[in-house]
């Protein structure tokens, strides 16, 4: 099917540039026949968008745990949407069928145009570009595990079980440098510079799987988040993997190296900010609400009464009371006895 199309396209240009010398009518008939043409081209090689504009490089991040048996890691990529790229963070899935594995995507470059390339599930891996995304995805072929009597087994290597027991588990070594080369797109001025084996061509003709389900999700929750544009994280995405498909919050989100933290440390972070700012006022809100209290029992009352009102008032107390006690006792005791004595000298001097 793609190679007839392809012969059909460059037999319509043929003719077309034959034709151009004897009629120039043909030049309004046959860009029509390209347009009707290319767009099942498209369809037949699994592109979707293409673009002038180059993707970021890859990001550098580690695996998350993998929830359980049977799930198999996708690597992030750089996807467009809304006139800009966008992260889609890496995630562990599960294979639609036994024994398929998962081809992923890839932008190619031809003459300044990127074309995407969407990945695809099938029992062999196909060409995805060269493109190392690392995780047994080291540019050619799978080392992160493979299929056997129904069963998927892992590369301990390059698989991150989070402390679990797996029993159907491998050890080989896979030389991962996708901290030295993170090129996201093949071909053209900068792109890796891979071709497709003949492995890999019989696989892309192959029978194919789309995306499942959880993938499609994983990109329309990234597609919605501002945080994982291009233009916000300047090619560190703050979630740059997860555990779970549209799962991007949590301990088990995984931020790229060099970025802030993810989306769930942020929260954490704008809802802790408040509650220390309370922690802060509330002493000091009670401090200041007692502080005033002490100078209006003691002072307040005390120098509002004696500068103002009347003695009068100030005589109604008990101090004012006991204050008067002491001018008693003057009367009784010193008026009054020295007179008592006094009179019978006066009754001596009479006869």
């Amino acid at each position: 099917m793609l190679e007839w199309l392809r012969s059909t396209i460059l037999r319509l240009l043929q003719f077309w540039e034959w034709n151009v010398m004897l009629n120039n009518r043909l030049l309004l008939v046959l860009p029509a026949l390209l347009l009707w043409v290319l767009p099942f081209a498209g369809m037949a090689q699994g592109i979707s968008v293409s673009v002038n504009v180059a993707p970021p490089e890859l990001p550098v991040y580690v695996q998350p745990a993998i929830p359980n048996a049977g799930y198999l890691f996708t690597p992030g990529y750089w996807a467009w949407g809304d006139g800009e790229y966008y992260w889609v963070p890496g995630t562990w899935v599960l294979a639609p069928q036994s024994g398929y594995l998962w081809t992923p995507g890839y932008w190619g470059s031809n003459g300044g145009v990127f074309l995407w390339n969407e990945g695809y599930w099938g029992t062999h891996i196909g060409f995805y570009g060269g493109v190392n995304y690392g995780f047994g995805y080291g540019g050619s072929g799978f080392q992160g595990g493979y299929w056997q009597g129904g069963h998927l087994f892992y590369n301990r290597s390059v698989n991150n079980f989070g402390g679990r027991h797996f029993t159907n588990v491998y050890n080989k070594t896979v030389v991962n440098n996708v901290t030295v080369n993170r090129t996201s797109y093949n071909g053209g001025s900068g792109g890796v510079q891979a071709q497709p084996s003949a492995a890999e061509s019989a696989a892309a003709s192959a029978h194919h799987l789309p995306p499942t389900r959880d993938q499609q999700q994983q990109v329309q929750t990234a597609r919605s988040n501002p945080a994982l544009r291009a233009s916000a994280n300047h090619g560190n995405p703050p979630i740059a993997a997860t555990a779970r498909a549209g799962a991007f919050s949590g301990k088990s989100v995984v931020a790229a190296k060099g970025a802030t933290p993810a989306s769930e440390s942020a929260d954490h972070k704008a809802a802790a900010a408040p509650l220390a700012h309370k922690a802060a006022t509330a002493p000091v809100a009670r401090k200041a609400a007692v502080a005033p209290a002490a100078p209006k029992v003691a002072a307040a009352p005390v120098e509002h009464k004696t500068t103002a009102e009347p003695a009068e008032r100030e005589a109604a107390p008990v101090e004012h009371k006991a204050a008067a006690a002491p001018p008693t006792r003057r009367v009784a005791a010193a008026p009054v006895q020295h007179k008592a004595p006094a009179e019978p000298a006066e009754h001596k001097d009479k006869p």
